[in-house]
């Protein structure tokens, strides 16, 4: 009786773990229309009705049958659906509910923190430009009247090109007289 009372308390306050008689629950299972149930219904049966969070029964029963060897878990019924031994164990290992949650919320905040990281990086780059912007115009304000001042390569750039351009008078007519003669031949 003490065994029970413990595994009526490891199986928490959504669920009833009641003995039953096979052949009641072979009708039972039958007109509520569950199949495949028929072959776990062997032997001294007890059936957990679970309303609340299933993975927290199955950690329930799968401790109590560790500590209690006598339990055995022969299988059982998930949304109209039979479990064999095996599922319901893979149901108890699952974490609980409120950690998938976490788990989940966790993954779609990181989602989102990607997400607002990107659509924030042109409106960032774009803030970083009007900074130096700003930061060139107070070294050199004539960059807000139009212009970009007069760079220091440009300011020597003439000066070269003068050079060149400085051809003597005597040598320019005779360049010229030079194609007039070979324009003649």
């Amino acid at each position: 009786m003490k065994q029970l009372q413990d595994l009526r308390r490891s199986l928490g306050a959504n669920a009833n773990y009641a003995v039953v008689k096979n052949t009641l629950a072979k009708i039972a299972a039958t007109e509520v229309g569950i199949e495949g149930f028929d072959d776990l219904l062997t032997g001294p049966t007890a059936i957990a009705f679970i309303n609340g969070d299933v993975v927290e029964a199955a950690k329930g029963l799968r401790d109590f049958a560790k500590a209690n060897p006598t339990l055995v878990i022969k299988g059982g019924v998930l949304d109209g659906k039979p479990l064999d031994a095996k599922e319901v164990a893979k149901l108890a290992d699952l974490e609980s509910r409120e950690v998938l949650l976490g788990k989940m919320a966790g993954a779609m905040l990181a989602s989102l923190s990607q997400a607002v990281y990107l659509l924030n990086a042109p409106i960032a780059q774009a803030a970083r430009l009007a900074g130096a912007l700003q930061a060139k115009a107070e070294q050199d304000p004539s960059i807000l009247a139009g212009g970009a001042g007069t760079p220091a390569a440009a300011e020597e750039a003439p000066a070269a090109s003068d050079d060149a351009a400085e051809v003597p008078a005597d040598e320019a007519p005779a360049a010229e007289a030079s194609e007039g003669e070979a324009t003649e031949a």
